[in-house]
């Protein structure tokens, strides 16, 4: 059987792209590799000259040190909680936003999505301060509610939100009224379900934003056992010499979560990004 030389161009233009994609897919996870290796080394190997991938001896005393010493444990709850609450409450706000927006006629309605998208393009650093004041006078310092309500109604996620709704059909809408269901039944019952894969999409991104969060929750938090896991890992560094290997095992737990979370919803989250997303 014979192959046309453009046949054969086409193989080795494909076999060049796969392997410089396995390259840059390598390099990607380096880093990722090195700290889940380096989660298993004592500090001293961590340090060690040359430099090693793989550790000498593999120990799990980083990990029972975090539980034991530092209290994880805790902190993983508080992260868990903050992030399951937050994540609940704004995506079910951001979806009545949005769905308001996509399906509602009412006065000023474009001058508030206007204002709304212009919200976007101001830097948390510039509310952080003033936001801080308020919450201390509401006595929420040092209190988990402090990190649970600031972004329940995300602009980004009522953006988001619209913009898939806005593809749905109105006739559902006329369905629901039609057989007597309230507007706020209508979009429990029927534009919720429907829009699962935004909202899939839309938890998973809330989700990942409130579990990693770092800059706020240092703040607001200031005793050891309200801690979420971003700030007691920077806890781990309390002496004169940076306990990487502590920092190392920690972050490989705390990224096991988000993996389970992106992994079950999947299928939903591509679906909303590359539909939804671009609705409008």
């Amino acid at each position: 059987m014979m192959i046309s030389i453009d046949q054969v161009r086409k193989k080795t233009s494909n076999v060049l792209v796969y392997l410089v994609l396995a390259a840059i897919t390598v390099l990607m996870l380096m880093p990722f590799i090195w700290m889940v290796l380096s989660s298993f080394k004592s500090l001293d190997q961590i340090f060690s000259y040359p430099v090693t991938l793989f550790p000498k001896s593999i120990t799990l005393d980083n990990y029972v040190a975090i539980f034991k010493e530092y209290k994880f444990a805790h902190a993983l709850f508080n992260s868990a909680f903050i992030a399951i609450t937050f994540t609940t409450a704004s995506v079910f706000f951001c979806a009545l936003g949005g769905y308001a927006f996509a399906k509602y006629t009412f006065k000023g309605k474009e001058i508030l999505f206007i204002i709304l998208l212009g919200s976007m393009m101001i830097p948390f650093e510039v509310t952080m301060v003033p936001m801080y004041a308020l919450f201390n006078k509401f006595g929420w310092i040092n209190k988990h509610i402090g990190l649970i309500i600031p972004g329940l109604a995300n602009a980004f996620g009522i953006f988001f939100m619209r913009q898939y709704m806005m593809g749905l059909s109105g006739e559902i809408i006329e369905s629901g009224r039609i057989d007597g269901c309230g507007e706020f039944s209508i979009f429990l019952r029927l534009i919720l379900p429907i829009s699962r894969p935004a909202v899939a999409s839309l938890g998973i991104m809330f989700f990942m934003n409130s579990w990693n969060s770092f800059l706020w929750p240092m703040i607001v938090l200031k005793s050891q056992n309200m801690l979420t896991v971003a700030v007691a890992i920077r806890a781990f560094n309390q002496g004169m010499r940076t306990p990487y290997h502590l920092i190392m095992a920690g972050s490989v737990i705390s990224i096991i979560p988000l993996l389970i979370i992106f992994l079950a919803f999947q299928k939903e989250f591509i679906a909303g990004i590359t539909s939804g997303s671009v609705k409008g």
